[in-house]
Order: C-alpha cells, then structure tokens, then sequence
C-alpha cells in the first residue's frame, strides 16, 4: 500500500504519555515477532535522522517504515485492519518530526535547550532497590541498529571516526549486535544497572553530536 513521505514541516507536537502507551500496546498486540516496541521505534527513528538526509527525502516510505510493525505482508498483515495500519503510519510518522523538532532545537539553542530532546530509554528497578532507578537503552539501540542495517555503508564514516565510532560500538553493545572482550571494562559495565546506566547517557550525548555533525554537512 502507498504510504505518505515524511513531511519536515508537518505539525511537530509530540506524543504524548497516553499516546506512546496506546502505540506500544498495539505494536504488542501484533500477531508477530518482529514488531518494536516504542523504545525501540524510538531509537530506529532517531537513527533515520541521522542517516544521511536522501534516505527521508528521497527513499519511499514503504521501503523502511514497516520495519517497525516487523514488515508488511499480504492483505494488509500484520494489522487487523486498514484503519490500525493508518494509525501505526501516522502515529510513527508524527514522532518522527517531533524527534527531527526537538533535535534541532538543541542544535539551535545548546544547552539552553535541556530537555527539549530525551530518548525513550526503559527504566529498571531491581529487587529489593526501591526507589533507586536506572535507565537501560539496550530496546532503543537494537531500533536504532535496525535503521543502520537498511545500508551499513552510509555508516561506515563514523565507524572510523575516533570521536563517534566509540558511540556506535556503545550501540552496538547495548543492542545486542556486539560481544564485549571476556573480563573487559565493556564486560563489567553491560553486566552492572549502573555502568549500563552509564553507557546510556554515553549514548544520548553521542547521538546529539551526530546530530551536529550532520547539520554541519
């Protein structure tokens, strides 16, 4: 079926907590295995806007934005109907540009912009911790890794680049597409809230770095 291009000057106003809920809870509901839930759709929209810009403006929607309800298939599958698939589409499609908003706010004010841009990083509470919360980005990396994988050479820049290939193997690790060294400080970290913690803040700075590097050109 067709789908409609991404708009960047369409309404930026984002989802919000009752709308997140409702698409994750019908991305859950679908009768597969390949459909993201929101962080991870998160982290897969955030990726497509740091890919090169081609791939929003030029490529057919439909060549990437299945990926988040795990594909389409025939006769309108995995959706029970016309109307749920529309509002997968639009619901995705409207979180993009408030992503693709908040981005370029904090490109345009710095750190007057706090906030204006946050993942959706899951939050984990341990047994016997209450009260004490960390945030782990592993479901918005393996989103994220999901995008990289529709053509990994686009990508393969900044893996050589010392400042954000770094970030990318952070990715990469929490994602799940990496094994860390046996014994290694990445080994320690992955295995620890706090150092997963740790390594999701690592991750949220990058992605605003390569936000910059790509608005610079």
């Amino acid at each position: 079926m067709p789908y409609p291009q991404y708009d960047r000057a369409s309404n930026h106003l984002p989802l919000d907590d009752q709308e997140l809920q409702d698409f994750d809870d019908l991305l859950a509901a679908l009768p597969v295995d390949g459909a993201m839930n929101v962080e991870g759709v998160d982290g897969f929209l955030t990726a497509m806007l740091l890919a090169p810009p081609a791939w929003l403006d030029t490529w057919p929607t439909a060549d990437w934005l299945p990926q988040v309800w795990g594909g389409d298939g025939p006769d309108g599958q995995p959706f029970a109907s016309g109307r749920q698939r529309k509002r997968a589409v639009l619901l995705s499609l409207r979180h993009l540009r408030a992503i693709d908003w908040a981005l370029q706010e904090h490109a345009r004010r710095g750190d007057a912009a706090q906030g204006a841009w946050e993942p959706l990083f899951s939050v984990v509470e341990l047994e016997g911790q209450r009260g004490h919360e960390w945030i782990d980005a592993a479901d918005w990396c393996a989103g994220f890794l999901q995008a990289v994988d529709l053509e990994p050479a686009a990508w393969e820049a900044w893996r050589n680049d010392a400042e954000l290939a770094p970030v990318l193997r952070t990715i990469a690790l929490l994602g799940g597409d990496e094994e860390p060294a046996v014994d290694s400080e990445e080994a320690r970290r992955l295995a620890d809230p706090e150092g997963r913690d740790g390594l999701a803040r690592e991750v949220a700075d990058g992605v605003l770095e390569m936000f910059a590097r790509r608005q610079a050109g």
